[in-house]
Formats: structure tokens, sequence, C-alpha cells
């Protein structure tokens, strides 16, 4: 079996998140009530096997950091780690100049783990994929680079980096930035093959290419953008599809799930996927549970003919007397008799006074919203109130953001 190394890429500050991201890195978001956006691709990590990783932090990180220290604890007996890693300005006097750079500024830690095969993942989408079949599928193949690819309609191909494969649906041909008419898959033309953000290189292909990067007045130094197309260029990059990644208790309905979260309205849309009859993305996979540390508090608890329907409520949390429906209540939430929550997104510790009615909306940590306060009904009211809206509607609230009547 080849040494494998697991670098997490962390260092995004999330612009298109705010105002969740005004206080956190974006891969710190809490997500789905009991996790950050950083346990996904840990869990899929760890649950391939790989209990070596590093995860290269950089943007407001100290929530990160600690969720880090805090959950990812791996036994040192067999040298396993996971470890946030800060910018430590090694070459030279600057930040990270992109995702390529983060990687080439932390080469100590390639030198000191000695990897055969280097597994680079982004910290901030939504899904469950083994790891261990994409190496499988690097090594097999004699490339020095993989990149995970995830089938998308055509007509969507202009939100995405897309991979033009070659006749024999392996090799990469080009790599295309956003295009807006690009061509199909051999097997299914109304298809391409969008890249997820998740690389597999062999150790010296990786190195050598950095270097290389690293000395180009002209780069970007970015993952994507100049080390893949520059891979591309010396016929050493294939494609991986995620179609083909068999995940241990998957249904039929979120086998292919993979889910960006970059945006208000998709982080919304996602909280979505989860709260229905049968999820889009089902949390309570047992045989790959994504892991997260969790608050020491009791059940949630429902009184006063409260009624939920469709939702996922955490631990601590009350609905006193309320009617919630599709919508996620994170830990220590109390929700006041009378009130309505639809469609909403409820971080850990926010109070929603008696008949508040909360819409389409993503409330922070420790927002307290005053009895009879509307939210997410009227937008341009919302907007005069100074609250965050989305272009889908979607009213969003800072941490500890002040809500007056």
């Amino acid at each position: 079996m080849p040494k494998v190394l697991g670098i997490v890429l962390a260092g995004g500050e999330g612009k298109r998140l705010m105002p969740l991201t005004l206080d956190r890195a974006k891969p710190a978001v809490p997500f789905g009530g009991s996790y950050r956006l950083i346990d996904f691709a840990l869990s899929n990590l760890v649950n391939a096997g790989y209990l070596q990783c590093a995860v290269l932090t950089q943007y407001k990180s100290h929530s990160l950091d600690r969720h880090i220290s805090v959950t990812w604890r791996m036994s040192t007996l067999l040298g396993n780690f996971v470890t946030p890693v800060p910018a430590q300005q090694r070459r030279g006097p600057q930040w990270y100049l992109g995702s390529a750079d983060a990687i080439y500024q932390s080469m100590n830690l390639i030198n000191d783990a000695h990897p055969d095969i280097i597994v680079v993942f982004g910290a901030d989408h939504v899904y469950r994929m083994d790891a261990s079949q994409m190496v499988r599928a690097h090594v097999e193949s004699g490339a020095g680079v993989t990149v995970a690819g995830i089938r998308v309609p055509r007509k969507e191909a202009y939100q995405f980096g897309v991979i033009k494969a070659a006749a024999d649906g392996l090799t990469i041909e080009e790599f295309l930035e956003k295009p807006a008419d690009p061509p199909g898959l051999a097997d299914s033309p109304d298809e391409v093959f969008a890249s997820m953000g998740n690389y597999v290189f062999s150790t010296d292909v990786l190195v050598d290419a950095l270097e290389k990067d690293a000395a180009d007045p002209n780069s970007r130094h970015d993952m994507g953008g100049d080390i893949i197309p520059m891979l591309v260029g010396q016929q050493k990059a294939c494609v991986y599809d995620f179609k083909d990644n068999v995940v241990p208790g998957a249904t039929d309905r979120d086998r292919d799930y993979w889910r960006d979260v970059g945006t208000l309205d998709s982080y919304h849309e996602a909280h979505l996927d989860l709260v229905s009859v049968e999820p889009i993305f089902n949390l309570y996979n047992t045989d790959w549970p994504i892991f997260t540390s969790h608050p020491q508090l009791p059940g949630a608890k429902f009184v006063e003919n409260a009624f939920a329907r469709d939702t996922i409520v955490c631990g601590g949390s009350i609905v006193s007397g309320a009617n919630v429906d599709s919508s996620v209540i994170g830990s220590n939430v109390y929700v006041g008799a009378g009130a309505k929550v639809e469609r909403s997104v409820i971080f850990d510790n926010v109070t929603i006074g008696r008949g508040a009615i909360v819409r389409n909306a993503i409330l922070d940590k420790n927002v307290i919203v005053p009895d009879g306060m509307v939210i997410g009904v009227d937008v341009e009211e919302d907007r005069r109130r100074g609250f965050t809206v989305s272009d889908g509607g979607v009213v969003a609230l800072a941490k500890d953001q002040l809500v007056i009547p």
C-alpha cells in the first residue's frame, strides 16, 4: 500500500458567504446543526483510512483551529494526526498567495512525512467520498495527478471548471474555466465533468510542479488555475469519475451528492436537502459517519403542543408551543410560544421570541429575535433593517447581530 499524506486546503475567506464568514473561516461555518464544513472532507479521508492529515489555514482561523484541536484528536501511538497548519512565511515575508502556494510554503510537511501519494482536498464542500478508491484508480492509471470530476448537465458548465477528457474517457486533454459551450462526454453528450477540487498526486510530480509554479512570476499560484493546467499540458493528468465511487451505506438518492456551498443560496438549499423524509443527502449513514464533537447537552424538548415537521433539532434546544417546518435547528436554541420557523437554518444559542416569524432565513449564533418580530417575509424591510439578503431572497443575520423591533 502506498504511504498517503492528506492535505486539506482550508484557507479560504468565503466572501460570498458573508455574514456567516464575518467572524470565521469558510471551512469553520456550521452545517447541518451539529457539524462544521471541514468535518466532511476530514471524515472522507479518515473513513478511507488516511490518518495523517494537515489542514492549511489562513484567514480568521481561530474557531477552525480550535475545532480541529478539540475534535480531531488521533492516536499518536501509530503516528496518526490531524493538525492545523497556519501560514508560517517559510518561503519569505508573505502570506499564502494561492492554494498552490499554500502547499509550497508548507513543503516541510511533505519532507517530514515522505509520502508516496498526496491527497489534496478542499475543505468547504458537502459530500461523501471514499478517497482510497480514487487513490487506487490513480495508481492503476500511472498518472501524475488525478482530478475528481462530477457529472453535471452541460448547460450548467459555465458555473464550474470543466475537465475535457480524451476519447479514452480518462486522460485530461484540456481544463476549461467556466466555459459557455463545452463538449459533452463521450458516453453522455449532455453532461460534462466539473472539477470537484479534489486531487491525488504522485509526490514527485506535485513537488516538481510546485517548484516550477513558484518560479513563475505570472502565475496565480492556484491549484485548479495553474498546477492542473500545467500537468495537463505535460500529459500527466487523468480524471476520476465521481460516479464510480461507492461509499458504504449510500442510498440511490444520495450516492452522487456533492454540493458547493459557497453562496448563501446554495448553503440554504443544501440544508433543505437534509430535512426531507427521504433526504437528498443522508446524515444518518452510520457506515460512513461524518465525525464531529458534540456539546454535553440534554436531548431536544417539545412542550405546550409544539409542532415540528421535516426538521432537524439538535440537543439542548426547546420548542415551546411553536411551529417549526423544513428547518435545521442547532444546539441550545429556544423557540417561544406562537412562533413560526419555516425553511430556515438556526445556529446555536439563538432565541426566537413569542409570536415571531422566521422564514427563509439563516440566523448565526447568539441572535435574539424579539417577541412578534418578522424576518424573511418582506425582504425589502429586512434590507432596511441592515440584514443581508441574498439574490435568492434568503435573509442572513450575523453572529451576535442586534435585532431591533
